[in-house]
């Protein structure tokens, strides 16, 4: 059985597909199962055994083409979609072009989310109804039960090289204990203070007596992020920011004791490597985002904002009725005064209960 599983979203969204795929390949276990990403989400499935090929859709050369250029670069992908013949085609997406490859691939059975284009309107077999208040996994396991097969797992899985592991082990340079920070976003709105992530870098290192280790994307905003938060602190952490891969960025938090972010891509790869997680949510809810628990078949996540847990995970997160509000910080200043006015005491109680957690 030929499968196809579109999901033209970005890194984290791409993640929280595999539980879907892992069903998917227990129920069909001879199956050979592709998947349609965005350029730059590749790598969070490649190396996953469940995964025959991944089709890459080059968004950000295709859209510098001219008008005929681009037609022909979208027609000619929808095309290397078709020839393999799938039976069955799953859209996570919403949007046209899911629903396009999906057109165009013509299989035997097809699952997404009903487009409000009327040319696209009738592609879909079975409809995925929407998502409320519930978590992305399962919104996208919704599918599965569509098609009424069995979700036995809900785990959400990266896969790593011995090589990144390697690179990483020189790169730690014999630390053995320590607390990875991503405190970057591709969203800088989604960030807490400098000053405040600064002083939970020093609680940590000066008070508490461990290493903190600092990663971003090798973005210049995310690098010039961490240089600032760097210049707030008292103490000295490992910056690896902007040098790693995504998968060795991985294979670092896979040696951290726990986890500290925001909602961002490296937050669920955290969570996917079984680290704890202690994450920052403002505009977006930890309902639908929050970190999963491997070790769990249902969210712990009953409200929309607040401090809540799930399993190993915690979030913190004012109460604010505005919250989460799904914008690029208040009133378009890219700037959310839920994150920027967080709790330092809470975060610190929350750092030592964990780092209680682990030593116990």
């Amino acid at each position: 059985m030929n499968i196809l599983i579109i999901k033209l979203r970005n890194i984290g969204d791409v993640l929280l597909t595999t539980p879907v795929i892992e069903n998917l390949k227990k129920f069909y276990p001879s199956s050979n199962i592709d998947i349609v990403l965005n350029t730059g989400t590749e790598e969070i499935v490649s190396l996953n055994p469940n995964i025959n090929k991944i089709y890459i859709y080059r968004r950000d050369i295709i859209k510098q083409q001219n008008f005929f250029r681009r037609i022909l670069s979208e027609f000619d992908f929808f095309l290397d979609c078709r020839k393999k013949h799938y039976d069955l085609v799953i859209n996570l997406t919403e949007g046209d072009r899911g629903g396009i490859v999906t057109k165009f691939a013509r299989p035997k059975i097809s699952i997404g989310y009903k487009s409000k284009n009327r040319l696209l309107s009738n592609v879909f077999d079975k409809n995925i109804p929407k998502q409320e208040s519930r978590h992305t996994i399962e919104a996208n396991l919704d599918a599965l039960r569509l098609l009424d097969i069995p979700i036995t797992s809900k785990k959400v899985k990266i896969f790593t090289s011995k090589k990144d592991d390697e690179i990483i082990s020189n790169r730690l340079n014999g630390i053995e204990r320590f607390i990875h920070i991503h405190p970057v976003s591709r969203w800088l709105f989604k960030c807490i203070s400098d000053a405040t992530m600064a002083a939970i870098i020093d609680f940590i290192e000066l008070e508490m007596g461990i290493k903190v280790v600092l990663t971003s994307a090798p973005v210049k905003k995310e690098i010039e992020k961490i240089e600032s938060i760097i210049n707030h602190t008292n103490s000295i952490p490992v910056n690896l920011s902007g040098e790693l891969t995504l998968k060795q960025t991985s294979a670092l938090n896979k040696k951290a004791i726990f986890f500290i972010g925001v909602d961002t891509a490296i937050m669920h790869i955290s969570a996917a490597n079984n680290t704890p997680v202690l994450a920052f949510f403002g505009p977006s809810g930890a309902n639908h985002w929050g970190p999963w628990d491997n070790d769990l078949m249902n969210s712990g996540y009953e409200k929309v904002n607040g401090f809540q847990k799930m399993g190993k995970h915690r979030v913190i997160s004012q109460e604010r009725k505005c919250q989460p509000c799904g914008k690029d910080g208040c009133d378009g200043s890219k700037i959310s005064q839920c994150l920027i006015e967080l709790d330092l005491e809470l975060i610190k109680q929350n750092i030592r209960e964990m780092i209680f957690d682990e030593v116990s």
